[in-house]
């Protein structure tokens, strides 16, 4: 048991950030899942622990839970709940690394939660439609997180022709724009909270798309605010730091160091943006290998 538990500890340490976010949902489903399963053997009457991380539609109950805003992302109400989203996610979470880094998307994960969830809440007050609902309706799945990565990444690349089984080749343009029309069409269905979150986080990856090509990045500040809370739990935070030493050396050889290093960055630099071009002309199975792998080890930079 110590071998797996190891084994999963360094495959979560080493993956691309998409897969450890697929880590994390997961994790939390099966916790989650193992409890409810506990209590329910032994009859065990507890206050709605799923509840209390979800979403709550009505002002009043988010108010009390503020924190569900970023929990009921990662929550979910059943496997194939879950299988669907994380499958998307690793579809999509991929293809979002060869055109943005990933930071880029981990920060829009959380930034797409939000919107969807935000826009959830002021649809189900502000709607009549919902008003018999609103008091007793929560959200939970990361649908919305998703659906922000799928919009960027078919704002970036609209014309990056991806395989769908039974469908054949399609533009990425056309898929987001299928999926987004469901959700329209959807929006007065029995799972009218989903889809409204899922516009809510499509319109957040079109947003932070459009501005990350003028020069904004609207994850900064999420992926700063993340940064700071988990480097509370590295050791290297709370070790105590040593006394600095000044070393006096020849101020040439320093020089000659950084030329090399700053002409090597800019060949790894040149060499990513002549394979995004190329990526972008002739799409993913045009790239040899060391393409595939250069782009892959930029992603992770």
């Amino acid at each position: 048991m110590g071998h797996i538990i190891a084994d999963l500890k360094e495959t979560f340490r080493r993956g691309n950030i998409f897969i450890q976010l697929i880590y994390i949902n997961v994790g939390i489903f099966l916790i989650g899942t193992l409890i409810n399963v506990f209590l329910r053997l032994f009859e065990v009457s507890t206050p709605d622990i799923f509840g209390i991380f979800a979403l709550p539609a009505s002002f009043i109950g988010f108010i009390h839970q503020p924190w569900s805003l970023f929990t009921y992302m990662f929550m979910h109400a059943g496997i194939l709940h879950i299988l669907f989203n994380m499958l998307w996610l690793y579809w999509f979470g991929s293809l979002f690394l060869y055109f943005f880094s990933a930071k880029h998307l981990r920060g829009l994960y959380v930034l797409g939660g939000i919107c969807g969830g935000l826009l959830y809440m002021v649809a189900y007050n502000v709607f009549p439609l919902f008003s018999s609902q609103v008091a007793g309706a929560t959200l939970v799945g990361a649908s919305a997180s998703v659906l922000a990565i799928v919009a960027a990444t078919a704002y970036r690349e609209p014309n990056y022709r991806v395989q769908l089984f039974l469908f054949g080749a399609i533009r990425l343009k056309y898929l987001a724009l299928v999926v987004i029309g469901i959700d329209v069409l959807s929006i007065t269905s029995s799972n009218a909270g989903g889809h409204i979150a899922h516009l809510g986080g499509a319109l957040a990856g079109l947003w932070f798309a459009a501005s990350l090509s003028k020069g904004t990045d609207l994850t900064s500040w999420i992926n700063w605010i993340l940064d700071g809370f988990t480097s509370l739990f590295q050791k290297k935070t709370w070790k105590r730091k040593p006394k600095m030493k000044v070393h006096y050396g020849n101020s040439a050889t320093g020089r000659e160091k950084d030329y090399d290093y700053n002409a090597h960055k800019k060949a790894q630099s040149d060499e990513v943006d002549r394979i995004l071009e190329k990526l972008k002309k002739s799409g993913y199975d045009s790239l040899t290998t060391e393409e595939k792998k250069s782009l892959f080890d930029a992603s992770k930079r």
